[in-house]
């Protein structure tokens, strides 16, 4: 049996996931035999039939590690996926730890007090591990959110994987890489609610790193673990060429799944984007984005011919004597006329090699000139 909610990724298109695929386990395929003999009934009870199919997270929170202005979005991104069942958030109350009571009412998040049983320990991650293994066992979800930036619950996203629960992680941009890797899909909060440009004004020493454009923050930032731009595109263009190779065309929704299930981390507003259709069409300069009705077909820009780029070649030889002494000046001189090109494009992954094809041209060392006759 199959349901639809949002693209969290698109933002464009239904997506359908099945009930059962990778997420449940026995507790999750007994609900869904008893979904589908509901599904005789009726066409009046159709409504409830679908707000039952929806699934089911329990959403655990690490009140020492994640800030209260994240609350809303919290939920906010997890109604995407079915209903957050389960609304816990962990910390010693008795301190205070910046999350209002207020807060929690409008959330509707049961607080779970935890003492520190001594100094330098946290016990507020034992509490939490504890309680995600008892609703695990009670076979009551169909997944988890594990709302925290800290990477000692990596352990725990993987086992829960084990146990073929949808695990969703959801954190700042400093979490560790080994976290958002062992969840089935991890959204950074301080790049979704626009909190990285108001952090970086704040204070140098955040997560932000003092970045003043949330859009580009990702590329600049050497230690970030937003896959970038130019990958995106080039896993697009790998997507677009299999297609095509089938006969087949590719269109926004595919690509913004395979994206999902390639990147685990990929949100389209990790780059200041709120949909990917306008990302691809400012960022993958590669990319020609035609529109058909409401839906969007991707395919490769046409690049220039082989013949036509011997020619340029020859005449740039012939202009500087028949000879140059380096490659990368004609490379400077065919990236001018046409910004995207590369020699991979065209199946060679040497400019050198590229060069040699061409029956005119002769390559000598790093030198290039024209052959005689």
């Amino acid at each position: 049996m199959f349901y639809a909610f949002a693209c969290v990724n698109c933002r464009d298109f239904p997506r359908k996931l099945c009930y059962t695929e990778n997420i449940g386990g026995p507790e999750s395929r007994r609900m869904a035999s008893k979904s589908d003999s509901v599904s005789a009934k009726p066409e009046m009870e159709g409504d409830m039939n679908d707000e039952e199919e929806k699934k089911h997270f329990a959403v655990l929170i690490d009140a020492d590690n994640i800030s209260e202005k994240y609350a809303s979005s919290i939920f906010n991104e997890i109604a995407d996926y079915g209903y957050a069942s389960y609304r816990r958030i962990y910390g010693n109350w008795a301190k205070g730890n910046g999350w209002k009571e207020d807060t929690l009412l409008e959330n509707s998040i049961n607080p779970i007090q935890q003492f520190n049983y001594t100094i330098g320990k946290n016990a507020t991650d034992m509490a939490m591990v504890i309680d995600a293994m008892d609703i695990l066992y009670s076979g009551k979800v169909d997944g988890f959110c594990l709302v925290t930036s800290d990477s000692d619950f990596t352990k725990l996203a993987m086992r829960l994987r084990e146990a073929q629960m949808y695990v969703i992680g959801m954190g700042e941009s400093k979490t560790p890489l080994a976290l958002t890797k062992a969840c089935n899909k991890f959204i950074r909060l301080d790049l979704i609610s626009g909190e990285m440009e108001d952090k970086s004004a704040e204070s140098p020493k955040s997560s932000g790193g003092g970045r003043k454009h949330k859009a580009s923050a990702p590329e600049e930032k050497q230690d970030s673990t937003v896959t970038p731009i130019s990958e995106i595109e080039e896993s697009i263009i790998t997507f677009v060429q299999n297609n095509e190779n089938k006969g087949k065309p590719t269109y926004l929704g595919e690509v913004g799944s395979r994206l999902g299930d390639k990147f685990i981390e990929f949100d389209a507003r990790n780059y200041g984007y709120t949909k990917l259709v306008t990302l691809l069409r400012d960022k993958c300069p590669k990319l020609t984005i035609i529109q058909e009705g409401t839906s969007y077909r991707i395919e490769l820009k046409e690049q220039a011919g082989e013949e036509a780029l011997e020619k340029e070649i020859i005449a740039f030889l012939k202009k500087n004597g028949g000879k140059v002494d380096n490659l990368s000046l004609v490379l400077d001189h065919l990236k001018k006329k046409h910004p995207q090109f590369n020699v991979s494009d065209y199946g060679y992954n040497r400019v050198s090699s590229f060069l040699r094809s061409f029956d005119k041209i002769s390559v000598h060392g790093n030198a290039l000139m024209l052959k005689e006759g």
